[in-house]
């Protein structure tokens, strides 16, 4: 239903029957509804909406950590927005109607602060997974408070296991904890830093696979 914002003489705003009231540029606008292209979607619009439902869907589950982690100047948008712009571009392989996700390309966060320079994830006993870094950072890049995200992903299940906040920079090592269902899975594992105030964070990094024991 529109809104009468400027009395029953004036525009409205908002749907009202088969017109829509809208703001633009100083003035009221009032026109009808858009109807729906009778045009049918070429193979090219029908595989890009494939890429795109299949890739949104897969990051909706760590939007947290997107929201948090990709704030890199200059990005316009919204970190999501930023965010599927950039996985779209970049880590989607496959033809169709086999599209899939290029997980050692996949990128969580963006930012300024700096990655460690080694880097390694490697079996552990009772489903764990142990994570190895360099605390060393580019002055003015980062801070022994650092905080690490963990993000680890199972594609025989279908699942994430992520942890914002798990260690320190200074830390360099870190024991996650899988579920002790992926016994036998193989896991992809990613990193990132976020500053202690939680305003800057680093590129995320893929780390690498790992078989859960």
């Amino acid at each position: 239903m529109g809104k009468a914002v400027w009395g029953t003489s004036g525009g409205f705003q908002g749907k009202n029957g088969a017109n829509i009231g809208r703001w633009l540029d100083g003035q009221n606008i009032v026109g009808p509804l858009p109807h729906p292209s009778q045009v049918p979607p070429t193979i090219a619009q029908l595989n890009q909406r494939a890429i795109f439902g299949m890739l949104t869907s897969w990051l909706r589950i760590i939007k947290l950590i997107i929201r948090s982690g990709f704030n890199i100047a200059g990005e316009r948008g919204s970190p999501w927005t930023a965010a599927v712009s950039y996985n779209l571009r970049n880590a989607v392989t496959g033809v169709a109607p086999n599209f899939a996700i290029d997980y050692p390309k996949v990128v969580f966060c963006k930012g300024q602060l700096s990655t460690p320079t080694d880097w390694s994830v490697s079996s552990g006993t009772g489903a764990a997974l142990e994570f190895e870094w360099s605390k060393e950072f580019n002055v003015g890049a980062g801070a022994d408070t650092d905080k690490v995200t963990f993000v680890t992903y199972n594609p025989t299940r279908g699942s994430f296991i992520f942890l914002m906040g798990a260690a320190t920079r200074v830390q360099e090592s870190y024991s996650l904890q899988m579920p002790l269902t992926f016994a036998g899975d193989t896991v992809h594992c990613w990193m990132s830093f976020l500053s202690a105030d939680g305003k800057v964070s680093s590129n995320s990094i893929y780390i690498g696979i790992a078989v859960v024991v």
